[in-house]
This record gives structure tokens, sequence and C-alpha cells, in this order.
């Protein structure tokens, strides 16, 4: 026994004695006949042993005090009541039960119970800090926004904070108001932050909102903010709810919470059928959406998941991340393709995700427009064949919403990489193609996001090109989980070369998202200033998911549309762009030429 359970053991059995002797004061009013006072201390000798074997049976000494809960105090009302029954047996056979009077029998167990399950729930609360406790002069105020399932784990877990107390609970359901959650009362609505934070000298408040919509987020970021507090929010409630995290792992408010968006819903066993046990390639596996596609394909356990990437950086970083048996580094251009044959015909992918691409649309504008041509377009055609030779059943392009109407050379070398799939499978191909497209995602490579971060971090100025642009945005997960939902229903397609368009939502306004960040960042628009730059070479002000020819038909998953375009080029379209492509060099207005040719709907934009 360790010394813990030693200790405790010996708490109990002083407990056993003690419930005994105050069983007799209170049976005779605090005043014990001496014969009756001989007669308990005598059989002490004989209940203090007993009960001590009996708790011993029932496990009392594997739990740990400091985390006493429910099941604790059951298996001590157990074992008190085992006792009670077994001590009358053993004293009828000692002295038929002679000089004990039957009160005490009964009024014993439940003493016990008092004393054994109230000295560790009081030890537990004093650990936690729920009785009197220096740490409750000295840890911060603050306010919890919520008080629902996430508020309640949030508090649980903020018991044991040396840095905060909750000081009370905002909650907009009038039911609630008045009642208490984890003994934090709730003291009145969301809109009455600025005064209660007055009122307790809080500084700081809480969200503990994670399932309530965005709209409901926003306007709980907004009240916080305006009344010139620090906010703060929790974790998703599924990650608490899964084990992944604690509700106390509390962070800042990031630009994704306030355009959360609902959850995918996948359809997981086709998804398992479909991957689980094959062999897939993603391609730009290091890139944000490759690597983020490599993250949930290898939770349906393909039986090789192969991570092609050019850089050598973003291919060791993911590598790391998901090593294991299934995961496969090569290190390849999509340019190149004698690699891309040779890599394909060794792995024999049944999947194919083609992820990689130069995606950011300045750099590609000019001086570099040759290499996102050859990269965007000539890497697609060379994986696509590769794809077809090795007898891949599906090929997944990722796309891009500057590839509708476009007017730079990234959106239209994308458009074209679309054409080059559709135009591979009107040749009757075995593999089924398929072409996703979408708007931004946050976090990414070359977002807006990141880059407001660091000009708010230097104390800006906060640069947007233009007061009126507007973009589509979307989680990356979000996005790497529709990515695949296409891919399951383009492997449902008998005819393929379909181009599937996402629901991107709604558009938002970029000055917008600045505004947003700078107050998130508890700065003010007087403190970080905006600039507007003017629209880059190739930028417009919104993009579009569908061109002027296209017309979408609904699919069963809700966020997924098809846009099946009109003219769909063929085998002799195909056969001159590759000698177009041939050409080892072409400059900037050679290029924009030959993609007005081969993209009629390309407009290259003029600012």
């Amino acid at each position: 026994m360790n010394p813990r359970s030693l200790i405790a053991s010996i708490h109990d059995l002083s407990a056993a004695a003690i419930a005994w002797m105050v069983a007799y004061a209170l049976r005779f009013n605090f005043d014990i006949p001496p014969t009756f006072a001989d007669a308990m201390l005598r059989n002490l000798l004989w209940i203090v042993p007993l009960q001590g074997l009996i708790f011993h049976r029932f496990g009392l000494y594997r739990g740990i005090w400091r985390f006493a809960s429910i099941p604790d105090l059951r298996r001590i009302a157990l074992a008190a009541g085992t006792a009670g029954l077994a001590l009358p047996a053993l004293l009828l056979m000692l002295q038929r039960l002679n000089d004990v009077p039957r009160s005490v029998l009964v009024l014993q167990p439940i003493l016990l119970v008092l004393i054994m399950g109230g000295s560790r729930f009081l030890y537990r609360a004093w650990k936690d800090g729920q009785l009197i406790s220096p740490r409750q002069f000295d840890s911060e105020p603050v306010i919890v926004m919520g008080a629902g399932a996430a508020g309640s784990a949030l508090l649980r877990d903020l018991v044991t904070s040396r840095r905060w107390r909750v000081v009370g609970l905002l909650d907009d359901d009038p039911a609630k108001l008045r009642l208490q959650l984890q003994g934090v009362s709730v003291v009145g609505r969301l809109d009455d932050v600025a005064r209660i934070a007055a009122a307790h000298q809080v500084l700081t408040v809480i969200i503990a909102m994670p399932s309530a919509t965005t709209a409901a987020r926003r306007r709980a970021v907004e009240l916080v903010v305006n009344a010139g507090l620090k906010v703060l929010t929790v974790p998703a409630l599924a990650d608490v709810l899964s084990g992944r995290i604690t509700a106390a792992e509390i962070r800042q408010v990031e630009l994704e919470d306030l355009l959360g968006r609902e959850q995918v819903l996948l359809d997981d066993d086709g998804l398992m059928g479909q991957l689980a046990g094959k062999s897939i390639v993603v391609t730009g596996a290091g890139g944000s959406i490759g690597s983020e596609l490599c993250r949930q394909i290898i939770g349906f356990g393909p039986r090789k998941l192969v991570f092609l990437e050019q850089s050598e950086f973003a291919l060791y970083s993911i590598g790391q991340e998901l090593s294991g048996q299934s995961a496969h580094c090569v290190v390849g251009d999509v340019k190149d393709a004698a690699r891309m044959g040779a890599v394909f015909a060794e792995h024999q992918p049944d999947v194919v995700f083609h992820a990689a691409a130069y995606k950011h649309v300045p750099l590609m504008e000019c001086a570099n427009a040759w290499e996102a041509v050859r990269n965007n377009v000539q890497g697609t055609l060379n994986v696509a064949r590769a794809a077809l030779a090795s007898g891949a059943r599906e090929f997944v392009l990722i796309s891009t919403d500057k590839a509708v109407n476009p007017t730079n050379v990234m959106g239209a070398s994308k458009r074209l990489a679309e054409m080059v799939c559709q135009a591979v499978q009107a040749q009757r191909s075995t593999t089924r193609f398929v072409i996703v497209r979408f708007g931004n995602v946050l976090g990414s490579s070359g977002s807006v996001i990141p880059h407001f971060r660091k000009q708010i971090a230097k104390g800006g100025p906060v640069t947007v090109t233009h007061p009126e642009i507007i973009r589509y945005f979307m989680l990356i997960p979000e996005a790497a989980q529709l990515v695949l939902q296409a891919g399951l229903m383009a492997a449902r397609d008998a005819e393929g070369g379909r181009i599937f368009v996402l629901d991107m939502g709604e558009a938002v306004k970029i000055v917008d998202l600045a505004r947003d960040m700078i107050r998130l960042s508890g700065f003010s628009e007087d403190e970080i200033k905006i600039e507007f730059t003017g629209l880059r070479p190739g930028e417009k002000l919104y993009e579009e998911l569908l061109a002027d020819g296209e017309a979408t038909l609904p699919t069963p998953h809700p966020k997924l549309r098809i846009a099946r375009p009109t003219d769909i080029p063929g085998e002799a379209w195909l056969a001159e762009l590759e000698d177009w492509l041939a050409a080892s060099w072409r400059d900037e207005a050679e290029v924009k030429a030959g993609l007005r040719r081969w993209v009629p709907e390309y407009r290259p934009a003029t600012h």
C-alpha cells in the first residue's frame, strides 16, 4: 500500500470508530450510561477491523481524493451498507446484541457515509479552490458568454485555474436567467456585457458558443469589442467532447470563427469504399490544400498514400506529420513527364488528386507567365497521361474560381487545365476525370489573411487593393472534404469530365475582413490604418464560380453542384495545344496572346 492509500485507510478506520461513538451519543442524547459506554468501547475491537476489511474489498483506496466523484460516493455507500449488515450479524454471534441499541446499528452506517464521503469532497473542493483560497483574490475576473454545454465544460476546466475566476455567465435564453451552472450564476443577456463587466471590474470576456451560428458569434464579438474588452474563445465543442483538447485551452478569436461555415456532411461509407485499401497519389502534397487532403485521406486507411511534391521542405514537413507504413514521400516536378510516368508506374494509383499548381495571381501575371502555363497546363496534362497509363480509376483536378471568365494568366491557365482534363476524358479513357472549382481558402499560402496579420503586428497600415473588392472564402478542411466528396461522385459517374462547383456561401468584402482583424487584434481603425493601393496586375473586383455559357445541376450533396460547359474540346484541339506548349520559352505577350486563343473567355485585365 502506497503512503497516500495508507493515510486514507487510517482516515476511514478512524471514521468508522467516530461514527460508532457518535451513534451512541445521539442515541443517549450525549449522556451515555457507563454500562453502554464500556460496551461501546469494547465492541470497537471487532467493528473497526471488520469495516476496514470491507472497505478494502470494495476498492475504496483505488480512487484519488483529488478527483473524488459520484462513483466514489457510490462505492462508499455500498461499503457502509454492507458493513451495516455484517456488523449486527457479527455482534449477534458474539454477544447476542447485548448492550447494543438497535438505533445505533441504523445510525452508524449513515454517519459513516457522511464522514467518509464528506471528507473526500471537502478535500477536492479545497484543492479545486472552491473553498477559501488565496488564488481567488489573485486571479483575474472574467465573464463567460454562453451557458450551454461548452460553457459548462469550460467552467469545469477553469475550476483549477490560477489565472481566471468566472464572476458570471451571459446567455440570451430567458429561461436560464438567474440559474446556476457549475455554481456560477447566469447574470444577464449578451447585451448586458458592458454593464456587468463594469460592475465586476472585468477586462476579459470568454465566448463559449462554438455551436452557435456565425451571425451569433459575430454579434457576441462585436458586443465585447465595442465595450472595450478583450475577447477570447474556446475550442470547437466537438474537439472538447472527443477529448483531443480541453475547454480550458482558451485562445484569441480568429477570423475563421466569424466566417465559420456549416459542418460538411460526408458519405463516410462511400469514401471508405473508394479510399480504404487503395493506392492514392496527391500532387502538391505539401501545399495548403494538398496537405489537408493527405490528412483527410489517411484517416480512411489507404494501402498506399503517395505525397508527390516539388518542394523538399514542404514534402519533409507533411511526411514527418503523417509518417507511417502507408505514406510514401516522392520528390517530383509535374512538368517532368518522364518522372511522372515513372512514379505512377511504380505506385499504380487507383485515385489521383492533382493539387500542384502555381496560383499567386500577381506573381504569375508578367515575367512568370510562361512558367504558370507550363506548370498548370503542361503539368496537368503530364499527370493526366501518367494516370491513364497506370490505369487510375479517378483523377480529381483542383481548380479555382479564377478560371471563370479569367482576367489573369493564373486563372486562364487553370481554365486551360480544366479543358485539358475534359479533352482527355473525351478520348473515351477508362479513367474518370472530375474538376473541382472553389474560391479562396482561409490560411492558405498566399492568402490575404496571413498578410494582414503581419501588417497588424508591425503596427500597420493594412493594405487593401480596392474598397469594393470581394472574394469567396472557405476553410481548408471544408475544401478538402468537399474535394473528396466530389471525387466519390466522379467514381459513380459513368460519363466523367464534369466540373463540380462548391457552395462558397456569401461573398465577403476584403476591407471588412481587414476591419474585423484589426478589432480582433485589440486595435481600432484610428490606431491601425487601412490604405487602398489599387488593383494589382490581373486582379478583378469580384470572382465568379460559373462562366456565362455554363449551367448548373444539383447533386445529392447540398454543397456541390455540377457545371457543364457547352463545348468540350477534342483530340485535334489537344494535339494543337501540345505543339504550342512544346516551346521552351515564350514572353508575356506571346503567352497572353496564346491564352486568348485557347481560352476564348479570357480577357486580360488592364489597370
